[in-house]
């Protein structure tokens, strides 16, 4: 597979007084970005240490040059690098004269550049690491005070240098508008440049929020007395209706704020009349949508509609993990005149918002984003045509091939609920997968490897020692409560459904799971597949099962976070939520081992760790409703009736089918060693047809359902 591809092109050392040498940095770079075009999935690495052995013995011009060639590498698309961690820099931190010094030599921009590099390195006589106080910062003027604990993240002093320069300045609003924008400038600067990480920015601007609240009741004073404030633009965030996920709208409206946004954030689960009343209202500049959900996706497009009934002018982003540039190019751009654009991460947003409201950049911006979005639409019509389907009829013929005559089916320990109140968050916690958390804080790479990382690594750890220390607190102060259902039913397939009976006299049939089957044209022996083709046929007279659950991590969640957002501590707030997220996912990982093992107990002698466990090492699958196998999440309701989980687990869903609380995870038990993940895709219209008589519902409810599934609209 070409992603296990690594490439080292090798970095071949500079400045070493031949001519010829003095390129090779900028040959690596070359190169590296030439593989990225080119071979895309492929890695690249390279040996750092390698650049700076001309100046051996002179640690403080090597690691320098270590942290600049990083800069720019990782810039071109490096991926990973052997460097002696202890001898790197901040980049922001190389003094000036040697940072021009050295990137002159690494990029190869003057003749005598090595020269220039060799004279300053005489001059340098290193002494090892210099211990700098940590206090000395504090010698310094409250203004270039404010700026370093700003870009620092340090709060401990912030309320006194806060009060100290509003005695300074003639109005209060002025401390925000000079040296406290000054330092988020910079802030905005460094995390617009990549040489700083989302979890910086939130720390900053937990500073910047308590420096406000020290300033706001003197501003409020100054506006009484006629005084003005200015922001860059006004921005209104919201989580549509029916959508209970808030935390990637939380980061941008955190990152916004950070770039001198006015942000006005409505929380979840917002109907669309509040949204647009409230952005009337409030004269905003750009209304941002947020969902995570694919029944948001719809929501979305209502909002946009309405928003053209009330001949609304102004700008509308939309974000979350399932909204993409193509939906909102086909289904929400068409519905609305002004500008929609797509935000990927909250990375992006500044940029987005600001070419948004910029005089001179807009026009540009807004057709730039016009055509590509009308190119992605003929590009989108182009592919249904091309997309190569086959009836639902001849799908169903060419189901997976399962012998179960002699298959083994498994009884579980009980038939029936089971339910797990306030279950043991210590247990639960040995299962959290920490990649995935430093993927919600923006930091992606392996855990614990990312430690290592010379670009990543030490802010990464960083933020694990702070989630260490929070989930110390929330376990042994019991600030969330961990609930759990699981549920086994006698079950047997009749095509893409699977009937679930009372007992083990399967005469009363008590409810029934409806799946998809994937309808793409397959090549010879590969099946296409449904969740219901892993259990076994009615027709076969075998006694088969089905399994059902649903965690929660979530319960206290929301007086805490409330906690850390009164005091103006978006990182905690932000924190605390990402840890829920991730006890949820560990609560199912964990329960799904004790299934195996104990209550379904088809693998009673399974004994993996719990890296291997992570690692889906297993028999068995756990799909979950909403996801690629069975995207359809009205589902769910069937499931949660059958688990009574909202009222014996206090899980509830919205009328959207979002789990509440936000950190939530349910869905299905398949224990066949067959059994697999895979992605339906899209769906013809018999099927959607068949689908709306199989769970007696209209077919247009059906087509709303599964809008980003069909192959013809």
């Amino acid at each position: 597979p070409a992603e296990d591809i690594i490439f080292d092109p090798n970095i071949l050392t500079v400045a070493t007084g031949i001519e010829e040498h003095n390129n090779y940095a900028v040959d690596y770079l070359n190169a590296t970005k030439w593989i990225k075009q080119n071979l895309p999935h492929a890695k690249v690495s390279g040996g750092v240490s390698n650049l700076s052995f001309s100046f051996r013995g002179n640690d403080v011009v090597r690691e320098a040059m270590h942290s600049a060639f990083l800069y720019h590498a990782v810039k071109a698309g490096m991926d990973m690098g052997i460097v002696n961690p202890g001898m790197l820099q901040i980049y922001d931190e190389i003094p000036n004269d040697l940072l021009q010094l050295v990137e002159d030599v690494i990029l190869n921009r003057r003749k005598d550049a090595t020269d220039r590099l060799i004279a300053y390195a005489d001059k340098v006589k290193d002494s090892g690491k210099k211990e700098e106080k940590h206090d000395a910062w504090r010698n310094t003027s409250v203004q270039e005070r404010l700026k370093h604990a700003l870009v620092k993240g340090i709060v401990e002093f912030i309320e006194e240098d806060t009060e100290e320069a509003r005695q300074q300045y003639p109005r209060a609003l002025e401390v925000i508008e000079q040296p406290l924008m000054d330092g988020m400038n910079i802030v905005g600067d460094l995390f617009g440049s990549g040489k700083m990480f989302l979890p910086q920015v939130v720390k900053s601007a937990r500073v910047m929020k308590k420096a406000v609240a020290v300033l706001l009741p003197f501003i409020e004073a100054e506006k009484a007395e006629g005084g003005a404030s200015h922001s860059a633009g006004k921005v209104l965030l919201a989580t549509v209706k029916g959508d209970v996920h808030d935390i990637g709208k939380n980061i941008v409206g955190v990152v916004l704020a950070c770039n001198n946004f006015e942000v006005i954030d409505l929380g979840v689960m917002v109907h669309a009349d509040k949204i647009l009343q409230t952005a009337i209202d409030e004269n905003v500049d750009v209304l941002g949508l947020s969902g995570l959900i694919t029944p948001s996706l719809e929501e979305m497009v209502h909002v946009a509609q309405e928003m053209t009934r009330r001949k609304m002018n102004i700008p509308l982003l939309i974000g979350g993990a399932t909204t993409s540039e193509i939906h909102t190019a086909v289904k929400i751009d068409p519905n609305y005149a002004p500008p929609v654009v797509h935000v990927r991460d909250a990375s992006k947003s500044v940029g987005v918002v600001a070419s948004l409201l910029s005089k001179d950049q807009k026009d540009k911006f807004i057709n730039e984003v016009s055509d590509k979005y009308a190119d992605i639409r003929n590009k989108y019509e182009s592919s249904k045509l091309e997309g190569k389907y086959v009836s639902l009829e001849e799908a169903r013929k060419n189901k997976i091939e399962i012998d179960w005559a002699n298959s083994p089916t498994y009884k579980p320990s009980f038939l029936g609920n089971k339910y797990f109140e306030d279950y043991d968050l210590a247990e639960i916690r040995e299962y959290i997968d920490w990649t995935f958390f430093f993927h919600s804080w923006r930091i992606n790479g392996k855990y614990p490897a990312i430690f290592n990382d010379p670009v990543k690594g030490e802010e990464a750890k960083k933020l694990f020692d702070d989630a260490t220390e929070m989930l110390d607190k929330i376990i042994g102060e019991k600030r969330l409560q961990a609930n759990a259902v699981i549920g086994f039913y006698p079950a047997a397939s009749v095509d893409d459904d699977l009937e679930l009976f009372a007992d083990e006299n399967r005469e009363k049939q008590i409810t029934k799971f409806s799946f998809l089957r994937n309808q793409q044209e397959k090549p010879d022996n590969t099946p296409n597949l449904s969740l219901a083709d892993f259990v076994a046929p009615k027709t076969s007279g075998k006694h088969d099962y089905i399994g059902g659950f649903a965690v929660t991590a979530g319960i206290g969640l929301e007086k805490w976070v409330a906690e850390y957002e009164a005091d103006n501590d978006d990182y905690n707030a932000i924190m605390m939520k990402i840890l829920a997220d991730r006890l949820a996912e560990a609560f199912a990982e964990l329960m799904h081992v004790r299934v195996r093992r104990e209550f379904w107990g088809y693998a009673s002698d399974e004994n993996l760790s719990v890296e291997e466990t992570l690692r889906e090492k297993y028999q068995g699958i756990r799909p979950a409703p909403g996801y690629p196998a069975c995207p359809e999440h009205s589902e769910k309701r069937v499931l949660f009736e059958l688990l009574q989980a909202e009222e014996k687990a206090d899980i509830h869903l919205t009328e959207n089918f979002a789990m509440y609380p936000a950190a939530s995870v349910s869905g299905y038990y398949f224990a066949h060693p067959q059994s697999q993940y895979f992605n339906l895709g899209k769906v013809a219209k018999d099927q959607v047809e068949d689908y709306a008589k199989r769970k007696n519902i209209s077919v247009e409810d059906v087509e709303r359902l599964l809008n980003v599934n069909l192959n013809y609209r």
